[in-house]
């Protein structure tokens, strides 16, 4: 009996522990996290009904490739654009903006995803370390397109 709990543990633990997790950040900690550290930030400005970004979320930031690149060169951020709390970041104030009954957009979302004067869900944004827009894409990436995203953002030097 015990030698089987034994194997049990053994096995849950090693399922578990082989299942890498994407560290997700706020605003505030990675500004504070990148003057210890400077890293790339990667931005994923998605909303709770956008069907893409709920695909991105569930297959994208799944793929063991993207956490491993996305853990080690960059900071990553997940930010929902309906997001009514304020957020501090790169000494500026940010905040919701409604736009009519329980609607509206976060005046930061619209800052990282707006192309063309649009803002289009979901959107993947990556700042340099001095928090400049260096590469923007509306529009859902497989695992395969971020990864040359990412590997390409990273051999550049920032």
């Amino acid at each position: 009996m015990k030698k089987t709990l034994y194997i049990l543990l053994i096995f849950f633990w090693t399922i578990t522990s082989s299942f890498a997790q994407l560290k997700i950040h706020t605003f505030e900690e990675a500004d504070k996290l990148s003057k210890e550290n400077p890293k790339p930030l990667v931005v994923f400005i998605h909303t709770s009904w956008c069907h893409y970004c709920k695909m991105m979320e569930n297959s994208t930031f799944k793929n063991p490739e993207i956490i491993a690149v996305l853990n080690s060169k960059f900071y990553f951020i997940s930010l929902d654009a309906e997001n009514k709390n304020d957020i501090h970041f790169n000494n500026h104030k940010f905040q919701f903006i409604p736009n009519g009954n329980n609607t509206g957009i976060h005046d930061l979302a619209t800052a990282l995803a707006t192309i063309n004067s649009q803002v289009v869900y979901p959107t993947v944004t990556i700042l340099q370390t001095d928090y400049s827009i260096v590469f923007q894409k509306q529009s859902f990436l497989n695992g395969k397109e971020l990864l040359v995203i990412l590997k390409k953002s990273s051999e550049k030097s920032f």
